[in-house]
């Protein structure tokens, strides 16, 4: 009689351990579909791919940028974070700025992009590549900065920030502190 009781009592443990598992399973999958659901949901509301903007100023330079994905601010609706970001400045009166960048920001109001990490100009025979690069239409500049390097043919040039008028195409070429020296190196 005893070992009857015992297998018994083994068996309803085993079915209850089986039963618990199953449940626990099937909570899990259902967390886990509610999670994607709600992820999907807020992704079909604020992520566009393949975004290209075009515009064009008073003075008759186009700009167009490109990238891979944006991200809509839900906040600020005129702000699109960007992903893989390209970017062409058809200068009117001069040679076009090719630039690439791992992230951008950009106003759909006032057309200024912010582009971040991994930053690639190519202007004219030059290569900059820098943390930063602030492009505005309102103040028709280019205002380049952290860890900026210029190459070009025979020069590397190394300085905090680069300013580029669009207009005048004047580049200033500084440092943020009075006693460090912009470093110039020739090939």
């Amino acid at each position: 009689m005893n070992k009857k009781k015992i297998k018994i009592f083994f068996i309803f443990t085993f079915l209850i351990c089986i039963l618990l598992f199953f449940l626990n399973t099937s909570d899990k999958k259902k967390t886990i579909v509610e999670s994607l659901d709600q992820q999907n949901s807020s992704l079909d509301t604020n992520i566009i791919a393949d975004i290209n903007y075009s515009s064009k100023d008073a003075n008759g330079n186009e700009y167009n940028i490109k990238a891979l994905k944006g991200e809509i601010d839900n906040s600020r609706p005129e702000i699109i974070y960007l992903t893989t970001v390209e970017a062409l400045i058809d200068l009117s009166n001069s040679d076009n700025i090719r630039l690439v960048s791992d992230y951008g920001k950009y106003n759909s109001n006032n057309f200024d992009t912010i582009f971040s990490k991994n930053v690639i100009i190519y202007y004219l025979d030059n290569t900059i590549t820098a943390n930063y690069l602030d492009f505005s239409i309102q103040r028709n500049s280019l205002l380049i900065s952290g860890n900026v390097v210029i190459l070009d043919d025979e020069n590397k040039i190394s300085a905090d920030v680069v300013e580029l008028d669009i207009n005048s195409k004047d580049i200033k070429i500084f440092m943020h502190e009075d006693d460090k020296k912009v470093n110039i190196k020739t090939k």
